[in-house]
């Protein structure tokens, strides 16, 4: 079963619920998320049914996270999904893996008295319910501290805002030890038997040390045949001690010069969010839902010699901050699209909603990932045309 919400679903990605006759529960967000498309809808009781006699489950969208957790009652599944949202809870339920990473709870009433001196710098504060990089806050000193509490709770309410509590929820903080090294997202199953899955792993590209955005992930090659194996042993460990069952997650983690692998998340019941899991289907050419629901296993050894050495990327268009969208008036499509060497999809984002106004899809040349790192720290303003101010 699936469950389709907002901010996005891709068109491939309802042509897959087609194809693999995945009854999607009725909600009024999925059905106009669907609007037009031939799927088959099913209600919530029907959706309990199945969801109590084992039938796996899927979200594109973590807004729906809740709906199931109802549903779920006090299953498994209710339980998988917790300690992966609560970031809090998921430390706590790794650290035996990782003992001595640090890492505290708190509400915003009690940032202002919590002892953060034996914190190491940087460290980290963001929501312990959190997505999509929203409400991260890189703290690189202990001075900067009071600072950063203020920003956090000029925050609240504008996170709220845009995404419903389930997703992100300014009520609760983690305040963690900053994790040095290169990040990757790794998106993978968990059979029945607890067994991992690895459908893809996106090396994160920043474009600084402070950098906290989303801007640019990318697959290649070269990644796979270097991580593949590490990451496999890595995600057997977490499912072991989480006790993951028939369950898919989108796991960000860092890896330090040491080799020493660290978790940053693992988001719940999906594979990388906004349809970004399209980027499997464009870079290794199978369906990475239809592996899931049919607990099939990609033949990497396969897959690499079929393929070149080109990367496959995703770019988001995110507008300034500081530009009011609601007077944006026109974006220049084809000068961002310019940006890249083969444009394998567009997707248009409605930027009066979300301060995005783009998801690229993109194939390059390995050797060229160089030439599009500057791309990065280009302020996107200049595609961005604005209507005219009246006096």
């Amino acid at each position: 079963m699936i469950l389709l919400d907002a901010p996005y679903v891709s068109d491939f990605l309802k042509l897959s619920v087609k194809a693999l006759k995945l009854p999607v529960l009725d909600t009024p967000s999925a059905r106009s998320m669907t609007d037009g498309a031939d799927v088959v809808f099913i209600d919530t009781d029907e959706f309990t049914r199945r969801l109590a006699s084992g039938e796996r489950v899927y979200t594109n969208s973590e807004n729906s996270l809740d709906l199931i957790i109802k549903a779920a009652g006090d299953s498994d599944l209710a339980r998988q999904i917790e300690i992966c949202k609560d970031k809090a809870l998921f430390r706590e339920t790794i650290a035996d893996i990782h003992p001595d990473y640090q890492f505290l709870r708190a509400t915003p009433d009690s940032l202002k008295d919590l002892d953060i001196s034996h914190m190491p710098c940087p460290f980290v504060a963001k929501p312990a319910r959190g997505f999509f990089s929203l409400g991260v806050h890189l703290v690189s000193s202990h001075d900067q501290w009071p600072e950063t509490i203020t920003a956090i709770l000029a925050e609240q309410t504008a996170m709220n805002d845009e995404y419903p509590e389930e997703v992100v929820d300014g009520g609760e903080f983690i305040i963690e030890q900053g994790i040095a090294g290169e990040e990757y997202a790794i998106d993978v199953y968990y059979n029945g038997a607890g067994e991992p899955v690895i459908t893809n792993i996106l090396h994160h590209h920043f474009i600084s040390e402070d950098d906290v955005s989303d801007r640019f992930y990318y697959t290649s090659p070269e990644i796979i045949r270097t991580w593949l194996e590490p990451f496999t042993d890595y995600v057997t460990r977490i499912g072991r001690v989480c006790e993951f069952r028939n369950f898919p997650i989108h796991l960000e983690v860092r890896v330090d010069a040491a080799g020493h692998i660290v978790p940053i998340e693992a988001n719940p019941l999906r594979f990388a969010g906004w349809c970004v899991a399209d980027i499997t289907t464009h870079a290794w050419g199978f369906n990475p839902y239809e592996y899931y629901f049919k607990d099939m296993r990609p033949d990497w050894t396969a897959i690499l010699k079929e393929r070149g050495e080109e990367a496959c990327g995703m770019i988001i268009g995110d507008v300034p901050a500081g530009i009011d969208r609601d007077t944006i008036s026109h974006i220049d499509f084809d000068s961002f699209l310019g940006l890249f060497e083969t444009v394998l999809e567009l997707r248009k984002i409605d930027y009066t909603a979300y301060p995005l106004f783009a998801f690229v899809f993109a194939k390059m040349e390995s050797g060229s990932m160089d030439a599009i790192r500057p791309l990065l720290e280009a302020d996107f303003s200049r595609y961005i045309s604005m209507n005219p101010t009246t006096g």
